[in-house]
């Protein structure tokens, strides 16, 4: 029997909304309403969040730090660069988010793909300087939180009997996360990480990658687990998925389109941001991309740009090819993130069998119409 996909959300630290590429219908990411969010999705049964990293974003650690005491079970999927900061005092406070949460803390090592953004701070590699200066960086990281006293001496890093005084609470130490599409990337995914993240492209490209990084991993003599960063938008039927598709885009103008496309070529030497943008070019009339796999999020938003879209099953039908490829975590998010966690959990949940029980703890019959309640009481008898 196959096991179930584990389904992790999303927390805006950049913001949020109903729409893409206008202010109708914005939220700003004050921490009130990202604790809804993570508390829904921690009650909803999700098993983790991906919380992202950048000059647009709230920081990621701080805000995962606040947001632990306020859930019980969620795990905390954390962005770091590398390149800001050492690994040493990246494993010290990596260390201290895993006792803090209690063993839930997960790191998603972000190399970076725009070289304007990462000269603010302090980043000048090229492409795969970078990622040979993440190679250097996770092998001090890794060794640290595995209880290991280190002295390295690299390229970029060169650290002197450094080591851990606070352990973490997970054994050997959380894991390490990595998403990269270039052959660079994949080298350093294949040789430190522990799972292997993609963006949603068509399934045959998926599989390419996948193929690529398990084979590098083999030949180190490691293995590696998969998953798929994507958005989703589920609705009871097809048609109404759609809708919402297109509602999603619906105040976005042409010129919006224009200059974010621009500026993801002009600014970005990011493989994968270059694989996002050729999947539609910025063409209204292009974004399904392959069955039920729409291009539209990534016309204006940089990083993941597609969503599956369609009914309950028909997702679930697709996730499902997704996973026949080896994904086993799927990173999921929606517009707006309260609401569309809400939905997804609710619509998609059973049709994937992740079905949570719910506790009835009501013991007076309510819910008369137009008093309080669903009214389910009352229609049921």
């Amino acid at each position: 029997m196959t096991k179930p996909l584990d389904i992790f959300w999303f927390i805006p630290v950049s913001g949020d909304g109903s729409y893409l590429g206008t202010r109708q219908g914005s939220r700003a990411p004050d921490f009130s309403y990202l604790k809804q969010i993570a508390q829904g999705v921690d009650r909803l049964g999700y098993k983790g969040v991906l919380i992202p990293t950048g000059r647009n974003c709230d920081d990621p650690w701080i805000t995962a730090a606040a947001l632990a005491s306020h859930t019980e079970q969620l795990k905390f999927l954390l962005a770091l660069r590398p390149g800001t900061l050492s690994p040493t005092y990246a494993a010290r406070q990596a260390a201290a988010l895993d006792r803090i949460s209690n063993g839930r803390f997960i790191v998603n090592i972000v190399t970076g793909g725009n070289p304007t953004e990462l000269a603010g701070d302090g980043i000048h590699h090229s492409h795969d300087e970078r990622y040979q200066h993440t190679a250097e960086f996770l092998s001090v990281y890794n060794r640290l939180l595995e209880g290991k006293e280190v002295t390295y001496a690299g390229k970029y890093i060169d650290v002197r009997k450094a080591k851990l005084e606070f352990a973490p609470v997970q054994n050997p130490r959380p894991q390490v996360w990595f998403g990269g599409s270039s052959d660079a990337g994949i080298d350093v995914a294949a040789e430190y990480s522990d799972v292997y993240l993609t963006w949603g492209e068509p399934l045959a490209d998926v599989e390419a990658k996948l193929k690529s990084a398990r084979t590098r991993a083999k030949l180190k003599g490691r293995s590696l687990k998969f998953g798929l960063r994507i958005h989703l938008i589920v609705r009871e039927t097809d048609d109404e998925a759609w809708a919402a598709a297109d509602k999603l885009i619906s105040h976005l103008p042409q010129a919006a389109i224009d200059a974010a496309q621009a500026k993801f070529r002009q600014e970005s030497d990011s493989v994968g941001q270059s694989r996002m943008s050729d999947l539609h070019n910025g063409d209204r009339s292009k974004l399904v991309i392959a069955p039920n796999l729409w291009a539209g999020i990534g016309l204006v938003r940089g990083g993941a740009g597609t969503a599956l879209v369609g009914s309950p099953q028909t997702v679930a039908k697709r996730l499902a090819e997704y996973q026949a490829l080896g994904i086993e975590t799927i990173i999921a998010s929606g517009y707006p993130h309260l609401e569309e966690a809400y939905r997804t959990a609710e619509l998609l949940f059973p049709a994937l069998g992740l079905v949570k029980e719910q506790k009835e703890t009501v013991l007076a019959d309510i819910g008369a119409y137009g008093v309080s309640g669903t009214g389910y009481r009352v229609s049921a008898s």
